[in-house]
């Protein structure tokens, strides 16, 4: 593993500000998230946890902000909501301002990653109070069951409402906190594809095809265009609010790959890139073998084009809870890879990978 952090400092290209001298931004980051790792419980573990990223070489950091139905931080608007500031967790302990003044201190871009997106709870559905205040923001597939995919419980991404909500949350956090960016991924915009057969959505399709029945297929290829196209404008929303605000944040999103992203989750995320609403994309290349990695990063590069390669950093899987960790090898050989292919940086899943002992 030693080597693995040598390799991270050795791959790394230097901190450019985006608005510096004109230069594509360049970005060589990690996902610090609340579950299996204390990297974000104490101000302590903070301050070392971003020592250790700088060291490594890293300039970004990504921080779980929303996870659970709760939020790290303390969230006036939670409160407004659900009746809870924060997570329990964290009570009198704010972990994205402390990241943002450690990493401020040593040159780190720290981005505000809202991980649960437009999923309310994970495994129980009404672990947390959102089902029983908010019954009909929930997602429903074609059954009329409540939407859950791998073990997540869904939202309705297209309810006005939901969308409120979570601009809502993100907003709160670009104006009180000197946040380098925001950034969703794949429950952010997006809405299991299943997902449609709720009150609210099948009104707005019948308003819109005079009436016309919704598709029981949920995949029906024009239905499920129309449902990622509502998404996507949700995504374009939340850009232009976020920036009307403070125009230098960052707005990046990471889908998973597409066209996959698209079938399962409604996320068709070139087209946030083409239209303009997506600052970087960083997608989920997660896989556990050297060649199957290279083909979804040949696929990759040629969904994009060379004007707009420089906006897409892939995320590269590099352990995960403690059953994984990538070996020396093919790590090397995914960031060749990607130089290979042209993309010029990276962020790694998780910090964990990283959390060896500070050098001195």
């Amino acid at each position: 593993m030693k080597k693995i952090i040598f390799l991270i400092a050795c791959f790394v290209f230097g901190y450019y500000a985006n608005a510096q001298e004109n230069k594509p931004l360049e970005i060589k980051g990690t996902w610090i998230t609340n579950v299996a790792s204390d990297a974000m419980l104490t101000p302590e573990n903070v301050r070392k946890t971003v020592i250790n990223c700088k060291n490594n070489g890293l300039t970004d950091i990504f921080v779980v902000v929303w996870n659970g139905g709760v939020t790290m931080y303390p969230s006036k608007v939670l409160k407004q909501y659900i009746g809870k500031e924060q997570s329990a967790v964290f009570k009198g302990f704010d972990p994205l301002k402390a990241f943002v003044e450690e990493g401020h201190k040593l040159g780190l871009r720290v981005h505000a990653w809202f991980e649960f997106g437009a999923s309310y709870a994970y495994k129980d559905s009404s672990a947390n109070g959102w089902l029983e205040k908010y019954p009909s923001w929930v997602g429903k597939n074609s059954n009329g069951a409540l939407l859950k995919k791998n073990g997540f419980f869904w939202w309705n991404a297209i309810n006005p409402d939901v969308q409120s909500f979570l601009q809502q949350m993100i907003l709160e956090v670009v104006k009180n906190y000197e946040v380098d960016g925001i950034q969703g991924d794949d429950r952010l915009p997006a809405m299991p594809a299943e997902g449609g057969y709720d009150t609210y959505t099948a009104q707005l399709y019948n308003k819109e095809f005079s009436k016309q029945p919704m598709p029981q297929n949920p995949k029906e290829p024009a239905f499920l265009q129309w449902k990622a196209d509502k998404v996507s404008n949700f995504g374009k929303e939340l850009y232009q609010a976020v920036k009307k605000i403070r125009l230098n944040c960052i707005v990046s999103w990471a889908p998973s790959i597409y066209p996959w992203s698209k079938e399962q989750y409604l996320q068709d995320w070139p087209k946030w890139l083409n239209e303009g609403y997506a600052d970087y994309i960083i997608p989920q290349l997660y896989r556990y073998k050297i060649g199957d990695y290279e083909r979804v990063l040949k696929e990759l590069s040629s969904q994009v084009s060379s004007t707009l390669k420089h906006k897409i950093f892939p995320g590269i899987l590099t352990s995960l809870g403690d059953g994984y960790r990538v070996d020396e090898m093919m790590f090397q050989q995914m960031i060749a890879l990607n130089r290979q292919y042209g993309f010029k940086g990276e962020v790694f899943f998780y910090y964990e990978t990283l959390n060896q002992p500070l050098k001195k």
